[in-house]
C-alpha cells in the first residue's frame, strides 16, 4: 500500500527516542521530510544519526521545550521554512507522571498540562496556518489508554490525557473545512525506558521476552508492545491511505483497555 507520504513535510516532538524516533524513521522511509524535536541536543544527534542511517534522509533537528509557547512556535516555523511548508504534526511530546491524588501539587499539575496539553495546543495553532497553505494536512496526538479509563493513582497524566482527547474531537470539527484531519492514539504498554527501568527493578533476573509476556500485564496479546508496532499505526492514521479518517482515537495496547 503507498502511504502516499513521499515528500510530504512532518515535524515529531518528542522526536529523540522512543515511539516519536520510530515514527521519524518510518515516516522518512516512507519518503517523507522529517524534523524532530526534543529537549535533549544529544538525543537529538544521535536520533537523526539513526534516521540517516536506517532511511539516508538528514532529519531536521530542532531543540526546543514542548511545554514553552514560544519554543514551540519557533520550532514549527523553522520547520516550514527549512522544508518549505509543513504537512503533517505528530504530537508526542510527554512523560509519565502518576500519583495518587492528594500527592500531587499544584505545580505538577502545571507542568504535565503545560507540557501535554498546551504543548500540543500550541503547536498546533503554529501549524495549521501553514497546513491551510497546502491544501490541508494531518495532526495526531499521542495520548494514553487511562485518558479514556483513569486507574487508581493516574494523576496527573490521566486527566492531561483525557483533555487531549477532548482537544482531538474539538479540533477534528473545527478544521475539517481546511482539510486538515486530527486523530489520536491511546498508547498501553510499549516498550520504553520508563518500561524498561521497570523490568530492571522488578525482574531483573528475567530476560525481556520474559517480563514482556509475563501474564501479570493482563494482555490479551500476551505480551508489551514494540516501539515500531506503535509508529506504524501512527504512520497510517497521519498518510493519505487514512484521508477519510479524522476525529478518533486508535487504542495501540494489545487488547487490553476495556473501552474501544
Amino acid at each position: 500500500m503507498d502511504l502516499g507520504l513521499k515528500d510530504k513535510v512532518a515535524l515529531i516532538t518528542g522526536g529523540s527516542k522512543g515511539i516519536g524516533l520510530e515514527t521519524a524513521v518510518i515516516l522518512a522511509s516512507e519518503g517523507a521530510k522529517v524534523a524532530i524535536v526534543a529537549r535533549n541536543k544529544e538525543a537529538l544527534q544521535a536520533a537523526a544519526q539513526r534516521i540517516k542511517e536506517t532511511t539516508g534522509t538528514d532529519a531536521l533537528v530542532i531543540s526546543a521545550d514542548i511545554s514553552v509557547e514560544a519554543e514551540v512556535r519557533s520550532a514549527v516555523e523553522q520547520t516550514a521554512e527549512h522544508f518549505g511548508g509543513l504537512d503533517i504534526l505528530v504530537n508526542n511530546a510527554g512523560t509519565s507522571a502518576a500519583w495518587p491524588f492528594e500527592e500531587v501539587g499544584t505545580e505538577s499539575w502545571a507542568a504535565d498540562l503545560d507540557l501535554k496539553l498546551l504543548g500540543a495546543v500550541h503547536s498546533s495553532k503554529a501549524a495549521v496556518s501553514h497546513m491551510r497553505q497546502r491544501g490541508g494536512g494531518s495532526i495526531l496526538n499521542v495520548t494514553a489508554t487511562v485518558g479514556k479509563t483513569p486507574s487508581a493513582s493516574s494523576l496527573p497524566t490521566s486527566v492531561s490525557r483525557a483533555a487531549g482527547l477532548a482537544l482531538t474531537k474539538a479540533m477534528s470539527k473545527d478544521l475539517a473545512k481546511d482539510n486538515i484531519r486530527v486523530n489520536a492514539v491511546c498508547i498501553g504498554l510499549i516498550r520504553s525506558d520508563q518500561i524498561e527501568r521497570k523490568w530492571q527493578a522488578s525482574a531483573p533476573e528475567q530476560s525481556w521476552e520474559e517480563f514482556a509476556s509475563n501474564p501479570i500485564h493482563g494482555i490479551p496479546l500476551q505480551r508489551i508492545g514494540h516501539t515500531e508496532e506503535a509508529a506504524k499505526v501512527i504512520a497510517f492514521l497521519v498518510s493519505g491511505a487514512a484521508s477519510y479518517v479524522t476525529g478518533t482515537a486508535v487504542n495501540i495496547d494489545g487488547g487490553k483497555s476495556s473501552v474501544l
